[in-house]
């Protein structure tokens, strides 16, 4: 089975490669103001997952640059995404909210409709 995961995780990774969405053009000054705001956020990922995956195509779709942890191995990203986030499930997005809280959100899906929302819809 470990085998069958890595082989199509492998597939997944190339297809990726190969199809990589190109990003949204902003004014230079504009692109600056989102990277600030994404400051706030890391992405807690597999690599190979195709959920991540999912996620890390919209963030190069919408131009966005979001700091990506590797959590699939012991260390300290898993142990934050552990302890903090309370569970290891992936993707998962750790927002820094403005009063200096932290929200954790889980499943692509949400993860996806909440960076539309924030970075695209916004400066549309």
């Amino acid at each position: 089975m470990a085998f069958i995961r890595w082989f199509l995780g492998k597939i997944l990774l190339t297809l990726n490669f190969l199809t990589t969405p190109r990003g949204i053009k902003r004014a230079h000054e504009e692109q600056v103001q989102i990277d600030k705001k994404t400051h706030q956020l890391a992405l807690y990922q597999f690599h190979a997952c195709p959920f991540c995956i999912k996620v890390r195509r919209a963030m190069k779709r919408y131009s966005l640059n979001i700091e990506l942890r590797d959590a699939k191995k012991a260390g300290q990203f898993r142990q934050e995404l552990s302890e903090q986030g309370g569970q290891i499930k992936v993707p998962c997005l750790r927002i820094t909210n403005e009063d200096g809280s932290t929200s954790w959100m889980y499943e692509s899906n949400d993860i996806i409709r909440y960076l539309e929302k924030k970075f695209v819809h916004q400066s549309s």
